[in-house]
């Protein structure tokens, strides 16, 4: 079975990113696909390269990043969703005279016609949070 993910929650203030990404590993262990992990909302803040968690949590953005990268995951972040919430890539930086990046390699901007896509293209979407 081929699965799409939406993650709507931000770590640290939601559960819903750390249940996506155990639901993920263990699709993936069974056997399956997951094609695409949508981050709407306060999820975005799952794709920053900034984030530091004390040593004694999961650094879930790193986590998620690994999980993306070994499994060729296609992950994308909401552009309006995470240029509200100060995530953005090399190019949305220089567009908005930021003075630096912070979206986490494997990890890409996109709208929301990527999550209507997921509909079309898996066999099921699940989503994580509010």
């Amino acid at each position: 079975m081929n699965y799409a993910l939406a993650v709507y929650g931000a770590m640290g203030s939601s559960q819903a990113g750390q249940t996506a990404l155990s639901f993920a590993k263990a699709v993936l262990a069974s056997g399956h696909t997951v094609s695409r992990i949508f981050f709407y909302q306060d999820g975005v803040q799952n794709a920053s390269s900034l984030s530091n968690p004390p040593q004694d949590e999961v650094n879930l953005p790193a986590e998620w990043q690994e999980l993306v990268q070994q499994n060729e995951i296609d992950a994308v972040v909401c552009i309006a969703a995470a240029l509200r919430r100060g995530v953005v890539d090399a190019d949305e930086a220089e567009r908005y005279q930021l003075p630096a990046s912070n979206l986490a390699d494997g990890f890409q901007l996109s709208g929301l016609g990527q999550l209507l896509e997921s509909l079309v293209e898996t066999d099921r979407l699940i989503t994580f949070g509010a």
